[in-house]
């Protein structure tokens, strides 16, 4: 009877599971939403407040040299220097990431780098995920990638959670990755057990949240987002909002993903209305052709849009939206590091998060509906012949 009685005691102490939406947005547009927190401001004050360990996964990592991301850095160095055991997990593969930053990461007291060759180690794909893992106890995930850009001039959408149970199939594929990025012999991660969905709070009211990963073959079928994402769509009764950077159906090889595009049209035949907004990067010619082909099915319409260039001028891979959420019928959302291609799901390390109730589905919906009826956002045309906007240098 006595432990009984600690162990509600305990129970009723714990802090409630939480999850928070959070945000980046271009500066000098009106993309910004005040009610939604910054992700700089967020990341600084997670990793401010570690006691223990902080944990990031990220493509890669570049930074200007005084931004927003900055400051970050600098408060992975004050966390370093207080004991923070610090690990940082980027891909070895992506090109573009800047060896300055890298560099500089490096030398931080307590931090270890560690370059993930998912081609060796796995046999194809990249480690896209976006991430932080803090004390074991919350972390984050998004579309953020730790890129001062993505701070200051791209529109991205991320999620803090507060839940040791939500966090902790997150912390092990981030052990596996760790792990294989060392030895590309070590064991592949068991086939997971489904995680269930648990419930935390969103702004005062429950809500029903469950951590989700690709690829299937590292993760397990119970923990694989795509299956989810598709039954989610199978369930609209009313609509079905989809924003993502790019959004392309047929892969390199001219290969099919039917899977997500045959759930739309589906939906969009038995009367849902769905709506998919995506970056005008998609101009570009083996993305916009199949963009304008389903723009004129019923029930169904396509917009893209695009961000003006910085006051400062042009600044290369940036200035976009990059943010990947689907929302259906106001109720049900996912939110991840995917964007709509093949390869983000069959063969890429990718995270996710869906969440059921209407306080956080509406708080997503008003961020697309925000987006979609912005003065950015224009209908793809199915005959126009576009051209390709500057993307990098």
């Amino acid at each position: 009877m006595w432990m009984q009685a600690c162990l509600l005691l305990i129970a009723q102490q714990a802090p409630a599971a939480s999850i928070e939406l959070v945000e980046s947005w271009p500066s000098g547009t009106a993309l910004d939403q005040a009610e939604i927190p910054d992700a700089w401001q967020v990341w600084i004050e997670m990793i401010d407040g570690a006691r223990r360990t902080v944990n990031l996964g990220h493509f890669y990592a570049v930074d200007e040299g005084s931004s927003r991301l900055t400051k970050v850095i600098e408060s992975l160095e004050r966390a370093g220097k207080r004991g923070v055991k610090l690990r940082f997990l980027v891909e070895k593969n992506f090109r573009g990431a800047s060896e300055a930053t890298l560099e500089r990461l490096s030398k931080i007291d307590g931090l270890e780098l560690r370059r993930l060759d998912s081609k060796a180690a796995y046999g194809g794909g990249v480690m896209h995920a976006k991430y932080m893992l803090v004390d074991g106890e919350q972390c984050f995930l998004g579309s953020q990638n730790f890129d001062w850009r993505s701070l200051e001039h791209i529109q991205e959408l991320g999620v803090r959670v507060r839940s040791a149970s939500f966090c902790a199939p997150i912390e092990r594929l981030f052990e596996a990755d760790w792990a294989r990025a060392l030895d590309q012999a070590a064991p592949l991660p068991p086939n997971a057990e489904p995680v269930e969905p648990q419930t935390a709070l969103f702004r005062g009211e429950n809500v029903r949240i469950q951590p989700l990963a690709s690829p299937e073959e590292r993760v397990g079928s119970a923990q694989w987002d795509l299956p989810r994402i598709r039954a989610a769509i199978r369930s609209a009764k009313r609509s079905v909002d989809v924003q993502v950077m790019t959004y392309r159906m047929t892969d390199r090889s001219k290969q099919y993903f039917e899977e997500l595009e045959g759930e739309l049209k589906a939906a969009a035949a038995r009367g849902v209305e769905v709506r998919l907004l995506v970056a005008d990067w998609c101009k570009r010619k083996g993305t916009i052709e199949g963009l304008q082909a389903i723009e004129p099915l019923e029930h169904l319409a396509v917009r893209m849009v695009t961000i003006p260039v910085a006051e400062r001028g042009f600044i290369p891979y940036a200035r976009v939206i990059h943010a990947k959420y689907m929302v259906v019928d106001g109720e049900t959302a996912w939110l991840g590091t995917s964007n709509w291609e093949r390869d983000y799901f069959y063969e890429s390390r990718n995270f996710g998060v869906f969440v059921e109730g209407r306080s956080f589905g509406g708080e997503l919906q008003r961020c697309f509906d925000r987006g979609w009826s912005s003065p950015y956002a224009a209908p793809v045309d199915p005959k126009a012949a576009y051209e390709a906007p500057r993307i990098g240098d």
